[in-house]
């Protein structure tokens, strides 16, 4: 035991741990992506549909294959409705990722394991992911596990087969996460096997290990297909075609939006390491031109590899027009590894321990700031705002012409919609703007439902609401300029 806690990879590990478990449900579910997320995993949990996601019992919710969906609703299903189990599955990818930091660098950077592993626990965007609940921690986790499998089979001295197999098993899971995009560091892959030249040991598009790959990835996709027809039109014309080649979801889709978004990205979120990574950036120039040589290239196929798994998916995330910060997180796994190796040539050691206890107090700091954070995204407020002003019981929450707050299904235990105000004829069949419209929703008379709308909009509402014969009954005073409501059947004159 004193050996153990003596070594630099126990206090590692026990530090990555305190960072992503260490109230990790003290703020509450934030809306509008954790609370999308969440409620979709618990419609599942509620229905026992864990084939077709919906984010009503009416709508289904088709922007994201369901890996991500099944793993939160796992862990509210053992743990219980708690932001903590929402968000402990992107804790675990943040520590898988960071235990595979340490595995790789053994390989692309012997000697600075240590570093590797720190590095990615340290910094600013992984740490802040882990306590996010959104896709990409899920998808940076399978492509770690695909990216270290490819490692092994290149850069190891047994079972290059094996590691070949895994890799595509990981990319299979990767691809039930997040679709078509999950497969980017394949470009590394292929560049890195076609550059080096030499004969490797193993065929990378092998049978065994492509039938893993279908296997895991596409049973789903047939599924759903098959049971909603013109849904692969809507996978490969909006969460593909529209994605990369449009600005429709107006996420800085301009020709300089990538430079917005990114380059602060990796600034800001490979801190407190960014000098070691700039000083890397600073000499790329020079081993791109070294590496024209295949000398070169072998003599450093670590370093070529590194490169190749960081650049090619960025210019990829900086051609296509949908761009969001945490579209780079699959890349802070070879940035640590960046790290490491620059740390290695430069012969420095582990950085003084007092500066990493320091890091990681801010760190944690941030934590206690978020969950204390007044804002209108907190789910868990509108659950306390809600409950004082409804003593009795809660079915549903429904948003007309509002956003809705779906974090209320797993703070407050309640169904949430959103409605338009005005008929919906023609909705779109896949992710519609809207559930249903006011009509459609009070003819179901639902009972113990309570309402919200923007002040401003209350007239309009209002008018509504008695021309389908029926009156508003506030609640209280209005909650962050929302008037909360019920509707009641109109008393007869």
């Amino acid at each position: 035991m004193e050996r153990l806690l003596r070594s630099p990879a126990a206090w590692i590990a026990l530090l990555a741990c305190v960072l992503a478990l260490a109230g990790l449900g003290l703020r509450g579910i934030w809306d509008p992506d954790e609370g999308r997320y969440t409620n979709v995993a618990l419609n599942m949990l509620d229905s026992g549909d864990w084939l077709n996601p919906h984010r009503s019992h009416e709508v289904g919710h088709w922007t994201k294959p369901p890996l991500t969906y099944w793993a939160i609703a796992s862990s509210v299903g053992l743990l219980g409705h708690t932001p903590f189990a929402a968000r402990l599955p992107s804790a675990l990818a943040y520590l898988l990722i960071v235990g595979l930091a340490w595995r790789t660098a053994r390989r692309l950077a012997p000697g600075g394991e240590r570093i590797a592993a720190l590095a990615y626990a340290t910094m600013l965007l992984p740490f802040a992911s882990s306590q996010l609940i959104t896709t990409d921690p899920f998808l940076a986790a399978c492509q770690a596990l695909a990216m270290h499998a490819f490692v092994e089979a290149r850069f190891g001295d047994r079972s290059p087969r094996r590691w070949l197999a895994l890799m595509w098993a990981a990319f299979g899971l990767a691809f039930l996460t997040k679709g078509p995009p999950a497969l980017l560091p394949l470009l590394a892959i292929v560049a890195f096997d076609l550059l080096r030249g030499a004969r490797v040991r193993h065929r990378l598009f092998d049978i065994a290990g492509l039938a893993l790959f279908v296997l895991l990835a596409l049973p789903w996709y047939v599924a759903v297909i098959r049971g909603n027809p013109g849904l692969l039109h809507y996978f490969i014309g909006d969460e593909v075609y529209n994605r990369i080649a449009t600005d429709e979801f107006g996420r800085h889709g301009e020709w300089y939006g990538w430079l917005q978004v990114y380059l602060p990205t990796l600034l800001f979120g490979s801190l407190p390491w960014t000098p070691a990574l700039l000083r890397w950036a600073r000499g790329l120039p020079a081993d791109l031109r070294r590496w024209r040589g295949r000398e070169a290239r072998q003599a450093d196929p670590a370093g070529l590899l590194l490169a190749l798994w960081v650049l090619l998916p960025l210019l990829v995330f900086c051609i296509a027009r949908s761009r969001l910060p945490l579209y780079l997180l699959p890349l802070f796994l070879p940035l640590a590894l960046l790290v490491a190796r620059q740390w290695v040539a430069e012969g420095r050691r582990l950085p003084h321990w007092g500066w990493i206890v320091a890091w990681a107090a801010l760190l944690l700091g941030l934590k206690f700031v978020a969950a204390t954070m007044d804002t209108s995204k907190d789910a868990a407020a509108w659950a306390r705002a809600i409950r004082a002003r409804v003593p009795g019981p809660i079915y549903e929450v429904n948003a007309i012409d509002d956003l809705p707050r779906y974090g209320l299904h797993l703070e407050l235990g309640v169904e949430v919609e959103r409605l338009s105000l005005a008929p919906q004829r023609e909705a779109p069949r896949f992710n519609p703007a809207y559930d249903d419209d006011l009509a459609r929703e009070l003819a179901e008379r639902e009972p113990d439902v309570v309402w919200h709308t923007p002040t401003a909009h209350l007239p309009k509402v209002r008018e509504r609401v008695e021309a389908l014969g029926y009156r508003i009954e506030p609640l209280g005073a209005p909650y962050r300029d929302r008037v909360i409501f019920r509707i009641v059947a109109a008393t007869p004159r």
